[in-house]
């Protein structure tokens, strides 16, 4: 359990650091491109994120939380089943359901803009307005689970 807790607590924290770029500095700098630009920019992110580094990281995260959820509900009485159970849930829920429910959503709008549209400026208001809080949320999650794993270790 210490391994798996590891693995997943070193994920956490690494997609926490990728998302925290975006929110701090990548999205402030794609807002102040012209708008026709940043879509087209952020649009190229969206198609380039899907690549084996990331998705292994991102994905197998949510597979290694899943099975410390299992595992730490089959074994109640193992040392801080609460920590596990809630870093686990942490990563599951607050970022890679967010991911799922919100941001991704977003991303699949952003493809189907047409750059230089005359709603296109709007459209990109929004996006990165409201992409960009989700994925602080997000961020915040995934930094959370790691604390929350790295204390569950602890005990261990």
């Amino acid at each position: 359990m210490f391994t798996l807790t590891l693995i997943t607590a070193l994920g956490c924290g690494l997609i926490a650091g990728i998302f925290y770029a975006f929110s701090s500095f990548i999205m402030k700098s794609l807002g102040k491109l012209p708008p026709a630009q940043g879509i087209k920019a952020m649009q190229r992110i969206n198609i380039d994120v899907i690549n084996p580094w990331f998705m292994a990281v991102f994905m197998g995260t949510a597979a290694t939380s899943a099975a410390i959820v299992v595992i730490t509900t089959l074994n109640w009485d193992a040392p801080n089943p609460t920590w596990h159970l809630a870093g686990a849930l942490l990563y599951l829920l607050g970022t890679f359901g967010i991911t799922i429910v919100f941001n991704v959503p977003l991303n699949n709008q952003l493809a189907k803009a047409t750059p230089n549209s005359p709603d296109a400026a709007d459209l990109w208001t929004r996006y990165l307005n409201t992409w960009t809080a989700w994925n602080t949320a997000r961020t915040a999650a995934a930094l959370a689970a790691c604390t929350v794993l790295i204390m569950a270790m602890c005990g261990e």
